[in-house]
Order: structure tokens, then sequence, then C-alpha cells
């Protein structure tokens, strides 16, 4: 295509979910469209973020299980991980989801991807330098800026020279490291962490505020701290980074907590801080797209930036971090793009799962967030010692904490620390997307002997003795 134009209804810059949702929603609607990915084809998800951390995930439960499991009578155990093996079956399944639900669905849908680098030129266009030589010229009457996020790193004195790990490049590794140090305990830095552990690397968490996982409830962070210091993860809190070193045997990490100095020595070093917009080389300024303080591209309820013709969808917005956020936005643009549709997206009923074991859920308002919202809260915390599927299964490490509106009853936010937290949040979802009361979520059948069944016992709590209840009085 080197040296011609073409014009399309739609050009997409980026290939991970908002991407391809918005290709396929404009396909569908019989639009022409074309993408441009200047690297590999399906984005964060499935290449480096949801499926190979989810599947090594799964591979270190599997052995902690045969190292720890609950039942008398039952005699497991685990021999070394044969590290290699593990990264290669990862690989052969990222490389599989990618040509099932990406590039396959590409052919299927008959768009054309352009392996190249964009830049917006005023018109606007797109200029696209292709990666095996030459350039070619892009105009469409829409574009999608759907370019996501990458890990970033803090301004600490000598990482940068040091060099570090990072939640995409810790899972690439030839060798499992005999120790390791993960700065950051949010959702990314408390998976990688457990994974590692998991598999037998000694791991050590340092998280500069004041609690792991520490945007949700307090008594969350209790537990799955808990949890990691029996599983013999250290876990410094409060803890500010100030110099990382590397040397012969490793790195040397200096830190501070209420005025005292340490130090942490490990093999490897993985930065898990958060993630921050790409948007760096595409010419925004040329085309009137403005960004924000973290670099992410500012747009309106309709996900339209300050040029008419250019949206933008996914991480790069600076909205939640989550592939079926994206989704949800690549479809949207479409509908808003191409139809005039002019539809807009309700959060208020949002999941985020943290796929720790337990893992974290939550959905809607914390306490704290209630409150400042103006809201007077009637909160309950219901431990996993009263929920039946936690006794059979001999796991009682958790709890379920409902915030709710005084006076109403009207559910604002659920918050699960559990195994299959996941699955227990999708109920207090559409139970918090239709407005539902806790007296409501009490009345409504639930299956016995299911962790979500926790939720509808959470929910008698308001009117009940929760020592009391059961299967019988469920």
């Amino acid at each position: 295509m080197s040296g011609t134009e073409t014009r399309f209804d739609l050009a997409v810059i980026g290939s991970g979910g908002a991407a391809f949702a918005a290709a396929i929603a404009a396909r569908t609607k019989g639009a022409s469209v074309v993408m441009v990915e200047r690297g590999t084809t399906g984005g964060t998800c499935v290449n480096t973020g949801c499926v190979p951390s989810k599947a090594l995930l799964a591979a270190a439960g599997a052995r902690h299980v045969s190292l720890a499991q609950p039942f008398p009578g039952v005699a497991t155990s685990a021999g070394p991980v044969d590290f290699a093996a593990l990264i290669g079956g990862k690989t052969a399944l990222v490389e599989e989801m990618r040509a099932d639900k990406y590039t396959g669905l590409a052919g299927e849908y008959d768009w054309p991807i352009l392996a190249g680098t964009a830049r917006f030129a005023p018109g606007p266009v797109l200029e696209v330098t292709l990666n095996d030589g030459g350039t070619t010229t892009v105009e469409a009457a829409h574009y999608l800026i759907a370019t996501g996020s990458a890990p970033w790193a803090p301004p600490i004195d000598g990482l940068e020279q040091a060099g570090y790990l990072t939640s995409t490049t810790a899972m690439e590794l030839d060798r499992l490291p005999e120790s390791m140090i993960v700065i950051g305990g949010n959702a990314v830095g408390l998976e990688q962490a457990q994974l590692f552990a998991r598999l037998g690397t000694q791991v050590t968490v340092v998280e500069a505020l004041e609690r792991l996982a520490p945007f949700e409830e307090p008594e969350v962070s209790a537990v799955i701290e808990d949890v990691f210091r029996g599983e013999g993860v250290g876990v410094h809190t409060a803890a500010t980074v100030t110099a990382v070193r590397r040397g012969e045997h490793g790195y040397t990490l200096i830190a501070a907590h209420g005025g005292n100095v340490f130090q942490l020595t490990a093999e490897q070093l993985l930065v898990a801080t958060g993630r921050r917009p790409v948007t760096d080389g595409l010419g925004l300024e040329t085309v009137g797209v403005k960004t924000g303080e973290r670099g992410e591209i500012i747009v309106d309820e309709h996900l339209r930036t300050g040029s008419e013709q250019i949206w933008a969808a996914g991480d790069v917005t600076g909205h939640p971090q989550f592939v079926y956020v994206a989704a949800a936005h690549g479809t949207l643009v479409a509908d808003n793009a191409l139809d005039g549709a002019e539809r807009t997206l309700d959060y208020h009923h949002l999941p985020r799962v943290t796929f720790t074991s337990p893992a974290v859920a939550s959905a809607g308002l914390t306490d704290a967030q209630a409150v400042e919202q103006g809201y007077a809260c009637d909160c309950r915390v219901l431990p996993l010692a009263y929920v039946p599927r936690a006794l059979v299964d001999r796991d009682t490490r958790g709890l379920i904490k409902l915030v709710a509106e005084a006076g109403t009853g009207r559910l604002l936010g659920a918050h699960v620390i559990a195994e299959g937290a996941g699955d227990v949040i999708a109920t207090a979802v559409y139970a918090l997307a239709n407005r539902m009361t806790v007296r409501q979520m009490a009345d409504l059948w639930c299956p016995y002997l299911t962790m979500a069944e926790g939720l509808k016992l959470a929910a008698q709590t308001y009117t009940r003795d929760v020592a009391k209840l059961s299967c019988c009085a469920s």
C-alpha cells in the first residue's frame, strides 16, 4: 500500500478489546473498517494481561493445593516446577486464543489490519509507517484511538539504570527466580506476588499506602494481608522506596517506614505500580485532541475527543482499565460515530476482581465512598465462617461486606474476599443495576452450598441474627 491513499468509514488505531469491539460493531452495520497495529495483534488482555496471568495463577494454585490441601485422609505432594515448560504452555495458550479471538475474527468480518505505526496529520488523516517498509495514508470519516495502556514505574533513584521486571516481562522469564521483591500491593502486584510465591519463589511485597489492596474495604485488606503472611510472603506497607541498586547477585532496595530506613535484597525486582495510557507519537496536538495529567485522552460522555471525527475507547481514556469496559467502549463508539446514537455508559455497578486466592471482588461504593457522597450508611460484614460453602471447602478465609443506604436499605456496594469471589460479585452487579434493597436480596432464591449464597446470608443479617442463620433458616 506504499504511497497509496484509502478512505474508510472507520479507522482504528490499536487492536485490543476496544478496537475489535468497535470494528465488529461497525462491520455488522455494513461500514468499512481499517485497523492499524504497530505490535502484536490482540492488545494487552490476550497477550500480556488477563489470559497469561490467570493461566499461570491457575497453575500456581494447583501446585499450592497439592502442597497445602485442608482435607483429612487425602495425601498430596508437589515437586519442583519446570518453569520453562509452564511458560511454554502459557505461550501456546495465548497464541491459540489470539488466533481464535482476534486475528481469526478480523478475517471473518473482513477488515484489513495494517502492521505499522500511525500518526495523525491535519485533515485529519493517518500517516502510517509500515513495519515492512514504506508508508501509506489512511483517510476515514471517523477515527478511533484504542491504543491501551502500558506499565508505569515511579521515579525512584537508580530504578531505570538497574532495570526491572513488569507484569509483562515477568511472565516471559525462562527460569523461576529464587527470590523476588514486588513494588506495588494493588491488584496486579498481588496477583504476581502470589503467583511466584506459590511456584516456589520467596516473595516480598512493598506498598506505599497503608495497606495491601488499598482501594478495597479495610476488612478485605486485613484478610489478604493475613493470607499472604500465612503463605510466607513478606509484606511491608506504608513503605516508601527511595532507591534501587543492582549488583552481581541481584537487587538491593532501600525503603523507609515511619522514619526507619531498611533494606531488602532479592534476585529479581518486579514493579507493579500501575499503568499509563499510550499516546506518545500519535500527533494528537496536530488534530486538536487533548490529554490529561496522566496522559489520558480527554473525551466527553459519548467518548468523542475535542475533534469531531476522532473518538477514543478503553484504557487510553483513563476510564477503569478492564477489558469489559474497553469492549463496551468500542461498541458505544461504533454506535455513536456511525449512527449518531449518543449513547452513554453507567458505571455505578461496574465490578472488579483481583484473582488472588482467595479472590477479591467488588462492585458499587465502598463504605467511605458512600459517606463522601452524602449517604447515611448501614454496613454489615459476614465472615465466611457463617457461609456453608466455605465450611464444606474447609476454607473460611474471607468475608462479605454489604454497603446499604440507611432507612431505604438500598444496596450501594458489595465487597467479597473468598474463593470464587468473581462469580459471587456478578450476582451483586444485578442487584445494584436494579437498585434492589437488602430485604429484596434476602428474600430471593439462592441455591444452597454455593458461595453466592453468602450474599443472601449477608443481606439477612440486616434483620436476623447471623449466628442463627443456616441452610434451614435461609
